[in-house]
């Protein structure tokens, strides 16, 4: 063979064995280096896990998984050089960030070093898609073991997020942990919780009880889609304890989940106007609505009782989740109610405000301070900004932009507009989380967001500057509830576009490969019918 030829190929290969593009595992979202390398780590009942350092939770919860999953009982041992070793190293921070983890697995020992306890639980995520059942011929019974290679992974984005909206729609603790379980071994890490809307209140908040006494519960429910006039013919309610919130907030915390409550504001505030009419600017009573959409009401901003309610709510809320972030929803506010009302248009006229939306974008800043005041950052969706993208609707007099600029230190979650708005916010300094409807929706069908379509977005805006890039936090993908009252409907609509999502924010556009994905997904669909998940079939044809 030429001399030429032969130094080529070894070439080839070495860059292949060294992590190369071609090198992937059956893991999702993909990891961003791999290096396969000799031998194998088998897992059986000899098998121990070393916890070194701060990795007490990790240790316990691996040892829960290969219980249940290779039916072993391994011993925790605190020191030893064989067995699966997990360590935090925090001297791995300038190379792995605050997520990302090293994975070696060889003959007698499989190692995961992290700079924190999330980068060892999302090695243990990799660990547990790597892990191979065989049948032992002599025994005839299952063994485990890991392939050898070499990972070192980090994530993309620091913002991974599934919104569930339980407005619409009460699904239930049951449900929501077994959502999180998933968005765990996924790698996805902020739970958006939808938790208010015109539909439904669902967070009990002790000073305002008739929230979920009244708010929590509705008559009837749209179905058939919208405008159909048809109705289920029954009632629909429920809602969460602080309690029941508080335990699912730990049970995320376990599985490095933020959960980022909404509570909308001002407007989609029917339920919360329907439990305390003097909310509303109309003032008038009101059911929750059986129909679902924008409603006719806001919560009137202009009084100083509605605006200290906003406040007693968020205090409450402080006290249940602990994310440095809380949603505040500004989407869809029909500004018709307060351009009929002559006390808000006095109001506006008292306070130098031109437009509705200047009057939104006055109170949201408000409560911005005020969140920021008690140690938390704001969020919202992008109409707080005032830019005008619902052409259209029955306002006239909205035809202009807002002229009050929004609070600096507020995140901008964009999901509809010209993505230009996203593009002027980040270069401003917002930051911003992108969940472009077209591309992210859940409830909308597989003929509109296939599989492949979630799997292409880029959360970050095409012709963005790259010095504004770290301005775009990552995406979130958005299970809205109208038309999925069950368990299973949200199932069918999320799984499995959420792994695609999660490898959108996890792995860099460099390392992606729709093709790899889709072979790596076979193993998840398995999975997840084991777990009777009802994921969708048809993932590029279905309605």
């Amino acid at each position: 063979m030429n001399m030429k030829l032969v130094k080529l190929t070894f070439l080839v290969l070495f860059v292949f064995a060294k992590g190369g593009a071609a090198q992937s595992v059956k893991v999702v979202p993909q990891p961003q280096v791999v290096e396969q390398v000799q031998g194998k780590f088998v897992i059986d009942s000899k098998t121990t896990i070393i916890d070194g350092d701060e990795n007490a939770f990790n240790a316990i919860y691996l040892k829960g998984l290969l219980a249940k999953t290779c039916q072993i009982e391994p011993a925790i041992k605190s020191k030893g050089n064989k067995g699966i070793i997990l360590k935090v190293d925090k001297e791995l921070t300038e190379e792995l960030g605050e997520e990302g983890y090293l994975l070696q697995a060889e003959n007698k020992a499989l190692v995961i070093k992290a700079p924190t306890q999330a980068g060892v639980f999302y090695g243990i995520q990799t660990l547990r898609q790597l892990m191979i059942k065989s049948r032992d011929g002599k025994s005839k019974s299952d063994v485990w073991h890991v392939e050898g290679v070499r990972i070192k992974d980090r994530p993309r984005f620091k913002w991974r997020a599934y919104m569930l909206d339980e407005s619409r729609y009460f699904m239930g603790e049951e449900f929501v942990k077994k959502v999180l379980d998933q968005m765990a071994l996924l790698k996805m890490n902020v739970f958006h919780w939808h938790l208010t809307d015109d539909a439904g209140w669902r967070m009990e908040i002790k000073k305002y009880p008739l929230l979920t006494e009244i708010g929590a519960y509705r008559q009837d429910s749209e179905i058939g889609g919208w405008g159909s006039g048809k109705t289920a013919g029954e009632p629909h309610g429920g809602f969460y304890t602080q309690e029941q919130m508080k335990d699912i907030v730990a049970y995320a915390a376990e599985r490095n989940i933020t959960v980022v409550p909404e509570f909308e504001m001002p407007g989609h505030s029917s339920a919360a106007i329907a439990a305390y009419a003097w909310l509303g600017t109309a003032g008038k009573d009101i059911d929750v609505p059986v129909k679902f959409g924008r409603h006719y009401d806001n919560y009137d901003v202009t009084k100083p009782e509605v605006v200290q309610f906003v406040k007693d709510v968020l205090l409450e809320m402080f006290e249940i989740f602990p994310s440095e972030v809380i949603h505040i929803g500004g989407d869809e506010v029909g500004y018709k109610v307060w351009e009929d009302s002559e006390h808000v248009q006095e109001y506006m006229k008292d306070n130098g405000l031109n437009t509705p939306a200047d009057l939104q974008i006055n109170f949201t800043n408000k409560i911005s301070k005020f969140i920021e005041k008690n140690g938390r950052r704001m969020m919202g969706w992008n109409e707080i900004m005032g830019k005008n993208i619902h052409h259209g609707f029955e306002e006239k007099k909205n035809d202009k932009d807002a002229e009050t600029s929004l609070a600096q230190n507020v995140i901008v979650h964009f999901w509809k507009g010209d993505v230009k708005l996203a593009t002027e916010a980040a270069k401003k300094g917002y930051g911003i989380v992108n969940s472009l409807h077209s591309n992210t929706y859940l409830d909308y069908g597989y003929k509109s967001i296939s599989l492949q379509k979630a799997y292409t977005f880029n959360p970050i805006p095409e012709g963005l500057d790259e010095e504004f890039h770290t301005n775009i936090y990552g995406l979130g993908c958005q299970m809205w509830t109208e038309w999925t009252p069950t368990n299973v409907d949200v199932e069918r609509q999320t799984f499995p576009r959420i792994a695609a999502y999660a490898e959108v924010g996890w792995t860099r556009s460099e390392r992606k490969d729709y093709k790899v994905f889709r072979n790596n997904l076979n193993q998840l669909l398995n999975y997840w019918e084991d777990l009777e998940i009802k994921f969708a079939t048809e993932f590029e044809a279905e309605d």
